[in-house]
């Protein structure tokens, strides 16, 4: 059996998976911080539910990263979590004209 790891790799070798990968990089990215920041704190996706007053299945749509979360829902989370939202612009690898 394949593990997703290895398998990821293999498609990223593919050019269209590849760039669709990228594309979605920031929801990934943003799921990955609020799994991280859910189990720093100690708290299953029932917990944090309940201190943000809403359903479990809310949290697990926003660590799948299938819904994009207002700044008010991550300030939520933030308070519930123990942690400070921080949002911050990077640099680009290139420069759009």
């Amino acid at each position: 059996m394949s593990k997703i790891r290895d398998l990821h790799q293999n498609w990223m070798k593919n050019k269209e998976y590849r760039k669709a990968y990228d594309k979605l990089s920031p929801e990934f990215a943003l799921a990955h911080a609020v799994i991280n920041a859910r189990v720093t704190a100690g708290l299953t996706q029932l917990q944090l539910a309940r201190r943000m007053d809403t359903t479990q299945s809310v949290i697990a749509r926003l660590e799948s990263g299938r819904t994009r979360p207002s700044t008010q829902t991550l300030e939520r989370l933030a308070a519930a979590t123990g942690t400070r939202l921080r949002i911050s612009f990077e640099p680009m690898a290139f420069s759009p004209r």
